[in-house]
């Protein structure tokens, strides 16, 4: 074992947790006798080597009425919605354009209709016929057999473009970023909020809305729709079309929804308008597991399902087949703490296994290297592949010092958060620009990368510095725009106090220049968008990703050390990619959010940052604050989604498990997140 890892998290004088309880090792070949009726069904499935435990049974055979079915993380919740679809069709009689099967990605969709047609007594051909879609599949397919013919935008850089288009039309390009607004807009359509009655209180909001409003008129001139608009238009045509929506729900005698904890309004809103008549709904999903909330996901659905339809039945799939009994005992001491649950104990079907190992390192940096180091270990003494390893952190900026370390380690890894480096995210490119201009005054591109904080139009000041510039050079080009006569005399002096600053930095440290600039007004520039990153619940803090950069430029005595090594790790990391797109994707460290890994599992899971402030994130403590609420008392919604989100990062290791708590988050102590302690101690700080 690695020195620096431990069985406990530091600070806590307990003795390890336990692992979970064993599952009852009885399936379907005992639980089911030869002389019931559909036992032929259920030998079948054993064949094909497919055993069903008691509850998974209950599910299957479930006839009518509605079903809520609490599937806990690694519950083989797939192979009960394909085996109650071939349950229907094979003992049921029941026809397979009958039933509806809806869920999340086209991936999940295509699955469950392939395996429906490895079942039992089914086949392809009838498994074609079983309607299994994602939401947006078939509201497409309805709005197409009723005469809608426009085109599908699926092309999201098309979509930005043309928001980038309309800003810089009302003189906000430098204001809002083309992504915030296209996700405030999908967040108000899916949550039902019609654009003509939003708000205009203040000039934003006019703005805002004026951009939708001419989004939404171009879409209709090129006969256009996105996919936001698959769901909103369908969900219309059914309330507007009662016969329409009287003959699907006759149709559809019975409707199974995946990932039901994942759902919003507008999908709960179709779901139910179509279960309305027959009401043989099952609902399959963990309301453990909502961490979409941002997305308008909504765990009440499940909290609230027996009040939806009272004669409802309940059963829990608390079988994990995935972890060892050790990482399944931390996960369901994380995640009993919360109030606003359903009521379940996951159990072990394997055996205990590695208990989870915890480290407390210095920084991020520290971390880093003792994550790279049993990576290395792991693949030169154990054989391990690449490929077997993930690490998962709460938000992006979480990334930086491992992607640093792997790069220089040449460990191979997918970033499946963002195609560039740390240093070439948007928020992180105007202040790499301004050292790069310090440092070379004569740089073009960096001139371009941060022109936009000048609050000036990109293109046309470049196209002016350089008419200018081949009429007369300068040495420092950026000051031809200190006499553009379509700046006003005070946006001109803002311009000659920039690089004034920029000057200044020459001599300066890359983390106190970092400091300087942030202060002079970078963090300032950042907050004029604040009201609606507010408003789209973003979860990754701007500040917090400059946090982090000061983090790293810390470790370097000049901005030109400091630049070299930006370089060096953009470079490595660009041909680190074409590596991996050559065909050694599949053996590569995953690097995720939290976020991003929900429904996937490794063998060997580090969840790095597991410190108060980081997870649980700043803001949900902030948010805890506000409501004038305890910790110790009930937690605030935030709160309990941050304590969701570290179950789901627990519950993603199959076999081994390490969680690292740094002691410092940028620059300031943090305490041992309250989550893991709490599971040890039972009781939140």
């Amino acid at each position: 074992m690695n020195k620096h890892y431990y069985k406990t998290p530091l600070g806590v004088r307990k003795e390890p947790l336990l692992a979970a309880s064993r599952a009852s090792s009885k399936t379907s070949r005992e639980l089911v006798a030869d002389h019931e009726r559909d036992a032929y069904f259920f030998r079948a499935l054993e064949a094909g080597g497919i055993r069903l435990n008691e509850r998974q049974i209950e599910a299957v055979r479930h006839q009518d009425g509605p079903l809520l079915t609490l599937a806990g993380a690694g519950s083989g919740k797939t192979s009960v919605l394909v085996s109650r679809t071939a349950y229907l069709l094979a003992v049921r009689g029941v026809k397979p354009e009958q039933v509806l099967l809806v869920t999340f990605s086209k991936k999940a969709a295509d699955e469950m209709q392939s395996r429906i047609g490895r079942m039992p007594t089914i086949g392809p051909e009838a498994a074609r016929r079983v309607e299994a879609r994602t939401f947006h599949s078939f509201c497409l397919l309805l709005l197409r057999r009723n005469g809608y013919r426009q085109e599908v935008l699926g092309d999201d850089a098309r979509k930005l473009f043309l928001f980038k288009k309309l800003l810089r039309e009302r003189g906000a390009e430098e204001k809002y970023e083309p992504e915030t607004l296209a996700a405030l807009l999908s967040s108000y359509k899916m949550n039902m909020t019609n654009i003509d009655d939003l708000p205009e209180r203040t000039h934003e909001d006019a703005l805002v809305k004026s951009v939708f409003r001419r989004y939404e008129e171009w879409k209709e001139e090129q006969g256009l729709i996105d996919y936001d608009d698959m769901l909103v238009l369908a969900c219309r045509l059914l309330k507007d079309d009662p016969a329409l929506l009287a003959s699907l729900q006759r149709r559809y005698r019975y409707i199974m929804a995946d990932e039901f904890q994942d759902t919003n309004l507008i999908q709960y809103e179709l779901i139910t308008m179509l279960a309305a008549e027959h009401r043989n709904f099952m609902a399959v999903g963990d309301d453990d597991q909502t961490i979409y909330s941002f997305n308008g996901a909504r765990n009440e659905y499940i909290l609230n399902f027996e009040r939806q339809y009272p004669d409802a039945r309940t059963i829990v799939l608390d079988v994990n087949y995935r972890s060892g009994g050790g990482i399944i005992a931390l996960g369901n001491a994380i995640i009993r703490l919360n109030r606003r649950r359903k009521d379940k104990t996951l159990l072990a079907a394997k055996t205990a296994g590695p208990l989870p190992l915890f480290a407390r390192p210095k920084s991020a940096d520290e971390e880093a290297d003792m994550i790279a180091d049993e990576i290395w270990r792991q693949h030169k003494e154990k054989g391990r592949k690449f490929g077997d390893f993930a690490v998962l952190y709460r938000c992006a900026s979480g990334s930086r010092a491992l992607f640093d370390r792997l790069v220089l380690r040449q460990v191979p890894f997918i970033d499946y958060g963002s195609r560039d480096s740390f240093y070439e995210y948007s928020v992180i490119k105007p202040v790499i620009a301004h050292l790069r201009l310090a440092a070379d005054r004569r740089s073009f591109d960096a001139m371009n990368d941060m022109l936009q904080t000048l609050y000036v139009g990109r293109e046309q000041a470049m196209r002016y510095i350089k008419e200018q510039e081949s009429m007369k050079a300068k040495k420092y080009p950026l000051i031809h725009l200190t006499r553009w006569p379509q700046l006003k005399a005070y946006h001109q002096e803002k311009i000659k106090e920039r690089i004034k600053l920029i000057r200044s930095l020459e001599p300066m440290k890359p983390k106190d220049a970092i400091r300087l600039l942030r202060g002079s007004f970078y963090d300032q520039y950042l907050d004029m968008g604040k009201t609606l990153e507010s408003q789209t619940e973003h979860k990754e803090s701007l500040k917090e990703m400059l946090d982090e950069l000061e983090t790293a430029a810390s470790r370097f005595r000049s901005i030109v050390e400091f630049l070299a090594f930006v370089d060096d790790i953009a470079e490595r990391h660009r041909r680190m990619k074409e590596t991996v797109k050559q065909g050694n994707g599949g053996d590569a460290v995953r690097l995720m959010t939290i976020h991003k890994a929900k429904g996937l599992e490794f063998p060997v899971v580090f969840l790095t940052g597991a410190s108060e402030g980081m997870l649980p994130h700043s803001s949900a403590l902030t948010a805890a604050k506000l409501k004038d609420r305890s910790i110790h008392q009930e937690a605030p919604d935030a709160l309990e989604e941050e304590r969701r989100l570290a179950y789901v990062a627990v519950t993603r290791a199959q076999e081994e498990l390490y969680v690292s708590s740094p002691a410092y988050y940028h620059g300031k102590a943090a305490d041992v997140s309250s989550f893991i302690t709490a599971a040890y101690t039972g009781m939140n700080r």
